[in-house]
């Protein structure tokens, strides 16, 4: 009987009716307090709220009940993430690793928590095992290219974004940040070209907006 309230549960989910899935998440819980599926899924629709405490707390009794749940490892660590834990977070993705070291987001992700942390290379590390396992990651691409920018290596992270827009043409951020690793190496007429893509593809980004006009001012 919990199985199919819970599975009741995501189908309402799935219409976005998150009022129901939750009413069924939790009569599936009361019915089994052991069956971890439904504490897993209702952190969906807690995480969707932004309620990522609510959304831990049902990672965290997932996990108590199924320790070898590696999705409920990776997901809260993207929920630690969202709050800002990242040291929690990275230690849930390197869980995640170690239960599936085929998971290309949980390297990806503990790398961008690795970055967050301004451990740039082993944040590079990861984004390449995420690489390696999936060739055509493109955000981990641009998460490794928008690394080395950090690190002012403005050719390699051109080359990941270059990447990351052959994978996915309409990637905004991508030309974004390549214009701006072009600018800081004074290649203005690529500069140009790629933050005028950026703000076709993202009209709403003051910030490639305003970059762009003051380099049209400067006669560039």
């Amino acid at each position: 009987m919990a199985k199919a309230y819970n599975n009741r549960g995501n189908a309402y989910d799935d219409k976005g009716d998150i009022d129901r899935a939750v009413a069924d998440y939790d009569e599936a819980i009361r019915i089994d307090p052991k069956y971890a599926p439904a504490y897993y899924n209702r952190r969906f629709v807690y995480a969707g709220k932004g309620d990522y405490d609510r959304a831990i707390a049902d990672y965290s009794e997932a996990i108590r009940l199924n320790p070898k749940y590696a999705e409920a490892y990776y997901n809260r660590g993207l929920a630690y993430a969202a709050n800002g834990d990242y040291e929690r977070a990275i230690a849930d993705f390197t869980q995640a690793i170690r239960l599936n070291p085929e998971g290309a987001k949980a390297y990806s992700n503990r790398g961008a928590g690795y970055g967050r942390k301004g451990d740039y290379d082993r944040a590079i590390a990861d984004y390449d095992e995420a690489i390696q396992l999936d060739p055509e990651y493109v955000d981990a691409y641009y998460n490794r290219g928008l690394t080395y920018a950090k690190k002012s290596d403005y050719d390699q992270a051109i080359a990941d974004c270059s990447q990351a827009i052959q994978l996915d043409p309409e990637y905004a951020e991508a030309y974004a940040i390549r214009g701006s690793m072009y600018y800081f190496k004074g290649d203005y007429r690529r500069t140009r070209a790629d933050w005028e893509q950026a703000l076709r593809l993202d009209p709403g980004n003051v910030d490639v907006r305003n970059v762009l006009e003051a380099l049209r001012q400067a006669g560039y």
